[in-house]
């Protein structure tokens, strides 16, 4: 047998326990799948303070810069997390040291992972990060490995578990967007700064990441199109409920004619459709490959278990000796595309309120009809006289150009409140 593959792993969280629990309880499994025994040489965390894990055999570093450069470490587990700081200078260490790398980290990813893997291919080391997209979901590895001949068509996909969670439960229990927030909140799924879940860029980082590999592309984490859910209310989960839709957050990535189309954004979909029936904090994502069809990849997205699990399906490839470049394909071949917002015509879900007097409905429909968008369906809701009327519209397919241009026409008529909400209908 090989001799030992050592880690050094720094960030003792959920997930670095999870990975420690796994090398310890797993290790006669691990050895025999890999063809060698997977060992852990040092750790590094914040404090030294009880994790319920016996950490006793490994040696501690207070720095992760001082242990990505162990000489007793083959592979470096970067589980801390954020964009810059320790992360980046212990991950920029290890490749020069010529340590392999697992990561989690997303954010690292989304904003440098063409140098990252420029820096690991010329230095002949790995990077491997299933943990950082879908937790447990092995998407990444299925576009690295098993679709690898297929020319991939677009990426779609719920990637935030804590956005899919609040959204469920807006429609389950009749909450409204903050109770539901608040109830995430209390039970510990949302990141230090909310709006990293609820924004849409915890998800965008992980689409970016996808995109890169999908089609051939540099990660631009600039180029999507992110809307949070913030502006989602119980009446428009129950409007689209009415309609046979559920509303999602949904990244979408696409190679079109005009650059590369990302977007993170509130989107309703076929309630029958797999992305409408997944609840609570499950991720989804569905790959379209030109030979394969569609493939739907579903799981847990975050948690010690599965994430860890990705972490180490990683660590198991390098014991194998498994090499390949970072994004797929070597990284000097990665091109840069032009970004394109959303030009392949959709319908859209439009609510506003308008203001409760002759003649207001008609300005309304002569904006759409300036912009080009024609009513495929509409409803008044009920309201009392004098106020401004709750009114749904559903659009025919147009461009997102025609419908901003639309949003803009509403504003000159002074008869819409506020401004409108506008949500794509998406083909899944």
């Amino acid at each position: 047998m090989s001799s030992p593959l050592r880690l050094g792993i720094a960030g003792l969280g959920t997930v670095g326990v999870g990975v420690i629990r796994i090398v310890q309880n797993q290790a006669e499994l691990l050895s025999a799948r890999t063809g060698r025994d997977i060992t852990i040489s040092a750790v590094c965390a914040r404090s030294q303070k009880d994790r319920s894990v016996d950490l006793s055999g490994y040696a501690w570093e207070d720095d992760a810069v001082a242990l990505a450069t162990r000489d007793d470490v083959d592979v470096y587990v970067e589980l801390m997390g954020g964009e810059n700081g320790p992360a980046k200078a212990s991950i920029e260490a290890a490749i020069a040291a010529g340590k392999h790398v697992v990561t989690a980290n997303k954010a690292l990813l989304a904003h440098y992972g063409q140098s990252v893997a420029e820096a690991a291919e010329a230095a002949g080391v790995a990077v491997r990060y299933e943990a950082a997209v879908a937790g447990g979901i092995p998407v990444i590895k299925s576009l690295t490995e098993g679709l690898a001949a297929n020319r991939i068509e677009r990426v779609i996909g719920v990637m935030n578990g804590t956005c899919n969670y609040i959204l469920t439960r807006m429609e389950d229990a009749g909450l409204s967007y903050d109770e539901a927030f608040a109830e995430a909140d209390g039970l510990g799924y949302l990141e230090a700064d909310p709006n990293l879940d609820v924004g849409g860029i915890d998800a965008g980082h992980k689409l970016s990441i996808l995109s890169a590999i999908a089609f051939g592309t540099q990660v631009d984490f600039d180029g999507v199109e992110l809307e949070g859910i913030g502006n989602v209310t119980i009446e428009d989960i129950r409007n689209a409920a009415d309609m046979g839709y559920k509303i999602k957050l949904l990244g979408v990535a696409q190679m079109t004619g005009r650059g590369l189309e990302q977007r993170m954004s509130p989107c309703l979909v076929p309630a029958t459709s797999p992305l409408g029936q997944l609840v609570g904090g499950t991720n989804m994502v569905v790959l379209e490959g030109d030979a394969v069809g569609q493939i739907v990849l579903r799981g847990a997205g975050a948690g010690e278990g599965p994430t860890a699990s990705a972490v180490m399906g990683d660590v198991c490839d390098i014991a194998r000796g498994l090499m390949m470049p970072t994004f797929g394909q070597p990284a000097t071949t990665l091109r840069r595309a032009p970004s394109a917002r959303a030009a392949v015509p959709a319908p859209y879900y439009i609510r506003l309120n308008l203001l409760d007097k002759p003649g207001a409905m008609g300005k309304v429909a002569s904006a759409l009809g300036d912009a080009g968008v024609s009513i495929h369906r509409m409803r008044q809701h009920d309201h009392e006289e004098g106020t401004y009327a709750p009114v749904v519209i559903v659009t025919h397919k147009i461009t997102r150009q025609a419908l901003d241009q639309a949003i803009e026409g509403f504003a000159a008529t002074g008869v819409v409140d506020g401004t409108p909400i506008a949500l794509r209908i998406e083909r899944v």
